[in-house]
């Protein structure tokens, strides 16, 4: 007689915390397809390369598919409500009087060149540690594809960088670096994570890490991404990211 077929382990019960988290998520990825669109049809104001306006139009498909796998994941995990959006988040602002291309170089700078290539290695560890099937569906596909983001980002500040208004890019971005940063920190690592060192079992089961692994992640960045990255291209990421007040960098 053929062997019974092995019993599947139970799945790891979801905690409000794990609804909490993964519809968060839905708001996050809504927000960074409307960005990347915003940003987009910048892009295609400016007249740069069809490839990188082709390449931000499929982001933005990117990351609508990865909002609806996660709020696949968050019905899994027992979750009813629908995203409700932050319409006003939803987009970029810009400075009427500033010009078009640098209101461009800063989101790029801000969303890509930092947001993005954090997300790397961020996404690369909620993975490692998740076995829930459809959340480590999701998890493989927005890892896949942060990868792409971030080399989109690095390509069109190179982009920039090559045009006749370069050394304006290069100002802004020596100027404003060190507040971006700031940003970065106080939103991956606040002091609120300070010593939050561990989640239950389940939660990780489910794709989500403790507080302050963030931090450690976003100054492991700056170190393997971030200070290589910009130094090839003129910048100094290491002091702009110290000249801020820190976040928490446990």
């Amino acid at each position: 007689m053929p062997s019974p077929s092995p019993k599947r382990a139970p799945r790891a019960a979801a905690s409000e915390a794990v609804r909490a988290e993964w519809l968060r998520r839905v708001h996050a990825e809504y927000r960074s397809a409307a960005i990347t669109q915003h940003l987009t049809l910048w892009l295609i104001q400016l007249g740069v390369s069809p490839d990188l306006i082709h390449d931000g139009l499929r982001i933005v498909k990117d990351e609508l598919a990865h909002a609806r796998m996660s709020h696949a994941t968050y019905r899994a995990a027992g979750g009813k409500e629908m995203p409700i959006l932050a319409q006003e988040t939803l987009g970029l602002r810009r400075n009427p009087s500033e010009p078009l291309h640098l209101a461009a170089a800063r989101a790029g700078v801000e969303v890509f060149c930092l947001g993005e290539t954090v997300a790397v290695p961020l996404f690369k560890v909620l993975r490692e540690g998740c076995t829930v099937p459809q959340a480590r569906r999701t998890l493989d596909r927005v890892l896949r594809d942060e990868v792409r983001h971030r080399d989109f980002g690095w390509s069109l500040l190179d982009h920039f960088l090559e045009l006749p208004f370069a050394d304006d890019v290069r100002r802004l971005v020596d100027a404003e670096l060190p507040a971006m940063f700031g940003r970065l920190k106080r939103s991956y690592a606040p002091p609120s994570a300070s010593g939050r060192d561990a989640i239950a079992a389940e939660d990780r089961a489910w794709g989500l890490m403790p507080p302050a692994r963030y931090g450690q992640i976003v100054k492991r960045a700056l170190e393997r991404d971030y200070a290589p990255r910009f130094a090839a291209r003129g910048f100094d990421a290491v002091r702009a990211f110290t000249s801020e007040a820190p976040g928490v960098m446990a």
